[in-house]
């Protein structure tokens, strides 16, 4: 008689952390002292639905499709009104962009706005890619040389409405580690003490006062980093003194600004800063602060950098 064969059961393939990214991901969240119980949870939820992401880009992370509270009701009435946007799945930089970064695309002869004004040497001399640490990110620059290298990249700018939910997240918390005040330990910025960027003392004249390297703070939601503090960060919309005043182009699905933030855009000139920097207290740090400045903005020891995003 002729014996049944028994079919094994497969067996369960325990990946490690290098072969399973999600797995690696959930142990860096439940390390990090900074996050509640409650906010490690959604950061767990979003780091699997970032594993079900269309693409992978070296460099990047996916922001997943879906529905967040954009701006705020808070006392800046630049943020009014709170209002649910959707925001169709992108990827944005882990990082801001360094000095060692911006400098390829000087050395390629890509970024012709800062060559042609020659404000390149102007770009510190105590920021700037000449002057600082290679890690450190790009300060001093103009929304057109950000937009320059991130097209170099094969990029682009994030618009307003995606940069913000990449600090905030689905659940639209305060800041891209959840509703905690922002301290020293959560980003770069002026401690309660007023002393600039973290230090242990006061350093003045303030341009003497340099950032951090990129990373040295946990990450926030999505895992990127340096989303609050640091340097302010330009995005790709014109700026309007409000939501409301933006209308239809501030609303519903992928909101991008007036004009789709492409030039000329006939009664706006002023492009956008987001996430707060070194040199701003945390309320600058919250995710749905918003700053306006001329893009052609070359300020001698300004704190303007950026990040670059892709489809």
């Amino acid at each position: 008689m002729e014996k049944k064969k028994v079919e094994e059961k497969p067996k369960t393939v325990v990946s490690n952390s290098s072969e399973d990214p999600v797995s690696e991901e959930i142990i860096r969240i439940n390390k990090n002292p900074l996050l509640s119980p409650e906010v490690k949870s959604v950061f767990i939820r979003i780091a699997k639905e970032q594993n079900k992401c269309r693409n992978s880009y070296k460099g990047m992370k996916c922001i997943p499709a879906g529905e967040f509270i954009r701006g705020s009701n808070s006392k800046f009435s630049n943020e009014h009104p709170a209002e649910k946007v959707y925001i169709s799945e992108f990827y944005m930089d882990t990082y801001e962009v360094t000095n060692e970064d911006f400098r390829k695309c000087l050395d390629a002869g890509k970024c012709s706005d800062c060559l042609k004004t020659k404000k390149c040497k102007k770009v510190g001399p105590n920021y700037g890619w000449r002057y600082r640490a290679p890690k450190q990110p790009i300060l001093g620059i103009s929304w057109y040389s950000a937009k320059e290298y991130c097209e170099f990249m094969g990029k682009r700018l994030p618009t307003e409405a995606e940069w913000e939910k990449a600090a905030r997240g689905p659940e639209s918390f305060l800041y891209p580690w959840g509703n905690t005040k922002a301290t020293c330990m959560h980003a770069i910025i002026e401690d309660e003490l007023g002393r600039k960027g973290c230090v242990e003392k006061k350093v003045y004249p303030p341009k003497d006062m340099p950032t951090r390297e990129i990373g040295t703070r946990p990450p926030g939601i999505y895992g990127l980093y340096d989303m609050a503090g640091n340097s302010w960060e330009w995005v790709n919309d014109f700026y309007t003194s409000s939501y409301a005043k933006c209308g239809e182009a501030c609303k519903r699905k992928d909101p991008r600004g007036p004009c789709a933030g492409k030039e000329p855009c006939k009664g706006h000139q002023r492009k956008i800063v987001k996430g707060g920097s070194w040199w701003w207290d945390y309320s600058h740090a919250r995710g749905a602060r918003r700053r306006s400045h001329d893009p052609k903005n070359y300020p001698e020891y300004h704190h303007f950098g950026f990040r670059c995003a892709k489809d």
